[in-house]
């Protein structure tokens, strides 16, 4: 009678070994911290290997400038673009006639990023503010060389500027959206910048209550004032900014 040979038998330790790495290598696609960028240091003091650029625009958000983007100033880790993009998705969903505007981010290989004193490591984004007009329509911050891209408005204490409006709904939301889709991609909000007078109309909207206890404001004045965009830090698991340069040196 003729043997019929064991499943078990079967396998083979090259097919073993084969097993191992696939199981490995689905463990690693898996993992939140998985990632074709790498983060070095800080915010205020990094670099950044495999930074990924921000698209030029979605459904409900663009650019400060499109000059930005041909300069390589919107690159951000991976994980941030991530939850970036998806935050932006999820507000679309909530609110689907809001207009948004991030500004800038940083370099592909980070480092320095001149006037900002952060932005060095890929996990630095600021975000123009939403606002919306004189009939209550959401319009897109006006941006361009005349006022430094959006970064030389001053609006009042009342968060108003040439019958445009803060809107204090919609940016509360997209910080909520934030917070959510960090926690989805394994990460957190470090700490948000936002111009200290215009924090109270902020935290009155909807979602203040919730943005109280799921984002970190920096409490201290900024050197610069932040009421025309606000500044969000995310925290990931950076190597030391040593390991950098090592790497380099190799």
């Amino acid at each position: 009678m003729k043997k019929t040979l064991s499943p078990h038998r079967s396998i083979t330790p090259a097919h073993r070994h084969r097993s191992i790495l696939t199981s490995l290598l689905i463990l690693a696609l898996l993992s939140p911290f998985t990632s074709a960028s790498t983060c070095y240091g800080t915010a205020a003091a990094g670099r950044l290997d495999g930074g990924v650029r921000l698209p030029a625009n979605g459904d409900n958000f663009v650019p400060y400038t499109s000059l930005g983007i041909s300069l390589g100033r919107t690159y951000v880790h991976q994980h941030v673009h991530d939850v970036i993009v998806d935050a932006y998705s999820a507000v679309h969903q909530a609110m689907p006639d809001k207009r948004f505007m991030y500004g800038e981010t940083g370099l592909a290989s980070g480092g320095a990023f001149k006037p900002h004193r952060t932005h060095q490591a890929g996990i630095s984004v600021d975000f123009m503010v939403p606002v919306v007009d004189r009939d209550g329509k959401s319009v897109l911050l006006p941006s361009s060389a005349l006022n430094k891209f959006g970064y030389g408005l001053e609006f009042d204490q009342h968060g108003v500027l040439d019958g445009l409006t803060i809107d204090f709904e919609a940016m509360a939301e997209h910080l909520y959206q934030l917070a959510q889709a960090s926690k989805k991609h394994g990460i957190t909000i470090q700490r948000v910048i936002f111009d200290q007078p215009l924090m109270a109309a902020l935290l009155k909207t909807r979602r203040g209550g919730s943005l109280r206890s799921s984002v970190q404001f920096m409490k201290t004045k900024p050197w610069i004032r932040h009421d025309e965009h606000y500044h969000v830090d995310f925290s990931l698991p950076c190597r030391p900014l040593d390991d950098y340069g090592k790497r380099k040196a190799e």
